[in-house]
């Protein structure tokens, strides 16, 4: 086996942004009051990967008790955009993060997979000049599991030498579904069947030993 593909989440595993954008989530909440604000974050940190727009529909449905409109989710997409994009810009990168995309750019084609709407996810990669290390960038919608199949299919690799690096379930379910390897960032994944570190610096060695397979 081959490593073909690498591919990438962004918020905590490139950056370290989940604080910027978790903070950004209750501060969208707390016009509705404190115990809203709470319940969003929460649910937030336990769904990492899942798109803004699915987290705001939960908030009005199982907090607020009914279904969100459309130019209420704009209203709210808009806010959190406003609070979070400054900071996501700004975050500093995840330990190891940089030195693994100077050691892999033009020897395996590498991909960004992220729950961030792809515009967003642009102008990010844009603003801090990382978007030349990537062969592609690729935002919600869809969900992750078919952002993912569909670098594949755009990348022309088997699965099985392909990796999926990210720090959320769902990160880890997306490769699973389409049967790439997973690389775990954080403590979250220490006990479980796969290779992980609490931060990047680990990873360059793990992905050699992948490439000599």
């Amino acid at each position: 086996m081959a490593l073909s593909l690498i591919v990438f989440d962004c918020d905590g595993v490139l950056l370290e942004s989940v604080d910027a954008k978790t903070k950004a989530f209750g501060m969208v909440a707390e016009p509705f009051g404190a115990e809203a604000r709470d319940r969003l974050v929460l649910f937030h940190t336990l769904h990492g990967g899942v798109s803004r727009y699915e987290k705001f529909k939960w908030l009005y449905r199982e907090v607020l008790g009914r279904e969100i409109t459309q130019p209420e989710m704009d209203e709210l997409a808009s806010r959190f955009v406003h609070y979070a994009l400054d900071n996501v810009i700004n975050a500093p990168f995840v330990p190891g993060a940089l030195d693994v995309l100077k050691t892999w750019k033009g020897k395996i084609p590498m991909y960004v997979c992220s729950g961030t709407p792809q515009s967003e996810l642009v102008s990010v990669f844009r603003a801090r000049n990382l978007d030349g290390y990537f062969d592609g960038l690729r935002g919600t919608p869809p969900a992750k599991a078919i952002l993912l199949k569909e670098i594949l299919q755009e990348a022309g690799v088997d699965p099985a030498e392909a990796v999926m690096i990210g720090d959320a379930s769902t990160d880890r379910e997306a490769a699973e579904i389409n049967g790439t390897l997973f690389y775990g960032r954080g403590k979250t994944f220490e006990g479980s069947p796969y290779p992980w570190g609490e931060d990047l610096t680990g990873l360059n060695d793990w992905l050699r030993q992948q490439a000599a397979l």
